[in-house]
């Protein structure tokens, strides 16, 4: 039995307005899969249509394979993004990496993230204090990090 105030598990939860197209981006992302439908459906297709239409593809998920990262939820919601993140994700691609090397990991996978409709907002370099990062836009123009 988990402790009062004990943590299990995150979900981090996007508002965005076509859930799947979103979740197969983060999938691609992160290397994260869509889980197994729910029991008794082929597939998610299958689950979506069964529900009454105004609730067809309001959602989406996908996980990470190995069980170790968190569960990403995607939700429709009427209005588009106007202002920046609160909160972001930092896609960790150069973990112990430093200067010119760190720089060319970052600006090769934010390439093959720009080919999957990404977009770079801004390259911050090193500046003696802090390493390398890329700040970037996925395709609903939620901000994420390559660090």
């Amino acid at each position: 039995m988990a402790t009062v105030g004990q943590v299990r598990q995150v979900q981090v939860t996007f508002d965005c307005a076509d859930p799947e197209r979103v979740a197969r981006f983060w999938c691609e992302v992160l290397g994260y899969v869509v889980p197994p439908p729910p029991p008794g459906f082929a597939d998610w297709a299958e689950f979506d249509r069964s529900l009454p239409p105004d609730r067809q593809g309001s959602a989406f998920a996908c996980v990470d394979p190995d069980g170790a990262g968190p569960r990403l939820f995607f939700q429709r919601v009427p209005e588009g993004r106007t202002v920046k993140n609160r909160v972001h994700l930092d896609v960790r691609v150069g973990t112990g990496l430093v200067g010119d090397e760190r720089l060319a990991t970052l600006t090769a996978e934010s390439e093959r993230l720009a080919g999957l409709g990404a977009t770079v907002v801004r390259v911050m370099e090193a500046d003696g204090f802090d390493e390398s990062c890329i700040v970037m836009q996925d395709i609903e123009g939620n901000e994420f990090c390559l660090d």
